[in-house]
């Protein structure tokens, strides 16, 4: 582990191992969808590579719904998790390229019409080197896409309140849509939206082992957000779950 990672092996085999219902099917309508629609109406998707996805969701969902060629590339990869993942989705390995390799040290042998990672960059102390590492894999007209979780509002307390453990391991100096601009135009990246995402959510890791109040707690608020957020119908970093990059080299 770099001095740059918050996590190791170690705890991503614990992550995975603890997890369960893991092996679902991909929606249509997975969390994002309308912004992959989006990009592959934008420009003709060919191939497509996910940084730091394992079980790989985001590959299979374009490999299923939208035909690309998808990889995934991860620090940790469970075989076992990987094919039960596959299998409900009528896919098997071939159908989605597999490479365990540490982001850092790895250099990419092709590149790819869209590069995206769901959940990485957030793990990593220094943001710019993190979001850096995934341009080598984009073509010349690649799109780059990058989403985290914001942890600056209501949904940042309910995880520091309530899962310590799992907050602090997340950098907070990242969740920040004008910083994440500002790292991608000093990349040299164009085309640049960085922008707050989704009306309101709020979840828990390892949920079944909270206890009852955490999780009445936590349900009530979610369902009060909600109802905020479905008569005020905006994205803000109050309520706001996630955070998007999206940008073109």
């Amino acid at each position: 582990m770099t001095e740059n990672e918050l996590t190791d092996k170690q705890f991503w085999a614990n992550y995975w191992e603890s997890k369960k219902g893991l092996a679902f099917k991909v929606p249509e309508n997975y969390t994002f969808y309308q912004i992959i629609q989006q990009i592959t109406k934008e420009k003709k998707m060919a191939s497509a590579i996910e940084l730091g996805g394992f079980p790989g969701y985001y590959a299979i969902f374009l490999k299923k719904y939208f035909g690309i060629e998808a990889s995934l590339l991860d620090y940790f990869i469970h075989p076992k998790i990987l094919k039960e993942v596959l299998t409900v989705n009528n896919l098997d390995e071939k159908d989605v390229e597999v490479i365990e390799a540490d982001l850092f040290n790895h250099q990419p042998t092709k590149q790819y019409d869209l590069v995206l990672s769901c959940g990485l960059i957030e793990h990593f102390k220094n943001t710019e080197e993190i979001i850096a590492k995934h341009i080598p894999f984009l073509n010349a007209n690649g799109t780059l896409l990058i989403t985290l979780p914001n942890f600056k509002g209501v949904n940042g307390w309910v995880q520091k309140t309530f899962d310590r453990y799992n907050y602090d391991k997340h950098v907070l100096e990242c969740m920040n849509p004008v910083h994440l601009a500002q790292i991608a135009k000093q990349l040299g990246l164009k085309n640049i939206e960085a922008y707050y995402f989704g009306r309101f959510s709020t979840w828990l890791e390892n949920k079944e082992e909270k206890s009852f109040m955490t999780k009445f707690l936590v349900k009530g608020i979610w369902y009060a957000g909600k109802i905020i957020t479905r008569i005020i119908p905006v994205e803000s970093k109050l309520l706001s779950p996630y955070i998007v990059l999206k940008a073109n080299r």
